[in-house]
């Protein structure tokens, strides 16, 4: 199995990525096939459906579809432009997509939230549609945002497109059994494994450029975090409070008066800031999702700024192994808060983390096994209700408490010889489950937990 770093860590936009950066592809895609169609279209349609629907709002599901439609795609996005091209589209009831003639499109009609016919396929789906001048229907396709940014059509998802076994690489490892059994074959560490895998399909010099970037890019998500100040969007008037609580750690640091446990407090600020970026519709990294994305690279800044020997020349060694440990999690059970509840995104993204850490700390890979495990264990169970379907009530501080379980984990596996009782392999399949008996109302759809217990207003 093989699923880059680079498909792991995206760069896009929040403040999700399965409802919001997921959309956005979607759109383009469509875009794709409607250009390479003999049919000449005069609308556009869309139709949200499950999830999508239910939190699509909250979520900015629907400006991402729109702009989608518009042609706008995450990694490239720019805010000034699509608050422009949104008030164009509200304006005129059109959109103008490149290489395409002007279309119909009026949101207020043409946007639907179908909250009574879920799609088979997965909780995030969605229809797109172009239509004639008569408004009938002349191209449809169904997609599904299956989490991370992921998008596949409903073709893909019964053909299992996204997770087909890649042999054209030196470690396809589908488990972390397979993956322990290659790396003491090799001898070599789980980053250098994926690292070859990676240089099946790219050079060298456009790996280790593709990883500054992430990490640059999640470094500065987290620096305009801690410089952020007022309101969060959506309506709920919560506080941005990671500057505040950063500028109290700095004055405490000064006069010495810091606590041995005051270290929590410094991860869950890098993790918080990140996490008020995306509620706030910034640019962050999907690690492995919007909704998880501060645990990693708040694990990371810690590491790089408190703790002795941290080096930056290892970043690339933490996210190789933290993208092999996502990868894990994805093929075998899911990276969908959606599909499976919380515990896929943050819970996925504190084992990633803490198999990072555990690895540049010199961690066997049986030790960044046991780490990894340990992080996911304890997130099992974990459920998805947004309140007001934002993600911002707790999914910000829900970050910083897991980079706290992502180091504590690590430190754990690094105290022991790699020996445990309780597999990554089995706890990954444990989330499967889980999210599979899970109601619907506690995977992302804001109907029921914190979400109808906390007054949304």
């Amino acid at each position: 199995m093989f699923l880059s770093v680079f498909d792991m860590f995206k760069v896009g936009v929040g403040p999700s990525s399965s409802h919001t950066m997921g959309p956005m592809v979607a759109g383009g895609r469509f875009l794709d096939l409607l250009r390479a169609s003999p049919f000449q279209a005069h609308g556009l349609r869309a139709s949200l459906h499950g999830s999508l629907a239910f939190t699509g709002k909250g979520h900015a599901t629907d400006r991402a579809t729109i702009l989608g439609l518009a042609g706008f795609l995450p990694d490239s996005y720019d805010h000034a432009k699509a608050e422009a091209a949104l008030a164009a589209i509200a304006a005129t009831g059109t959109v103008t997509p490149p290489g395409l003639p002007t279309l119909a499109f009026a949101p207020e009609t043409d946007l639907i939230f179908d909250y009574k016919h879920p799609l088979p396929g997965h909780a995030n789906g969605m229809v797109l549609m172009a239509t004639d001048a008569q408004g009938d229907v002349i191209l449809q396709e169904t997609y599904y945002s299956i989490g991370g940014g992921f998008v596949v059509t409903e073709a893909e998802q019964e053909a299992g497109a996204a997770a087909k076994p890649r042999a054209d690489c030196p470690y396809p490892f589908e488990t972390a059994a397979e993956m322990l059994a290659m790396a003491r074959a090799s001898g070599k560490t789980i980053a250098e494994m994926k690292r070859a895998n990676e240089l099946s399909f790219r050079s060298a010099a456009e790996i280790d450029a593709g990883m500054a970037r992430l990490w640059q890019v999640m470094n500065d998500c987290i620096d305009r975090g801690l410089a952020g100040e007022g309101i969060l969007p959506g309506g709920l008037k919560v506080r941005r409070r990671a500057k505040a609580i950063h500028e109290a750690l700095k004055a405490e640091h000064g006069l010495n008066l810091t606590a041995p446990h005051t270290i929590n407090d410094w991860m869950s600020t890098y993790a918080m800031a990140v996490n008020e970026e995306n509620a706030a519709g910034g640019q962050v990294v999907t690690a492995p999702t919007n909704g998880a994305a501060g645990v990693l690279p708040a694990v990371i800044r810690y590491w790089l700024d408190h703790v002795p020997g941290a080096s930056r020349s290892k970043i690339g060694d933490f996210l190789l192994t933290a993208a092999a440990i996502g990868g894990l999690c994805k093929h075998n059970a899911s990276i969908s808060g959606a599909e499976c509840g919380c515990q896929a995104e943050v819970g996925s993204a504190a084992a990633m983390a803490a198999a990072g850490l555990c690895a540049v700390m010199g961690g066997t890979p049986e030790q960044v096994e046991n780490a990894a495990e340990i992080a996911l264990e304890h997130h099992l169970g974990m459920t998805c209700d947004p309140v007001k379907g934002l993600v911002q009530v707790p999914c910000i501080e829900r970050n910083g408490l897991g980079a706290i379980k992502a180091v504590s984990a690590a430190s754990l596996a690094l105290r022991g010889d790699g020996k445990h009782l309780v597999p990554l392999d089995a706890a990954i399949e444990t989330m499967r489950q889980t999210g599979k008996d899970m109601h619907e109302k506690y995977k992302e759809t804001s109907l029921g937990g914190l979400a109808v217990n906390v007054p949304n207003c």
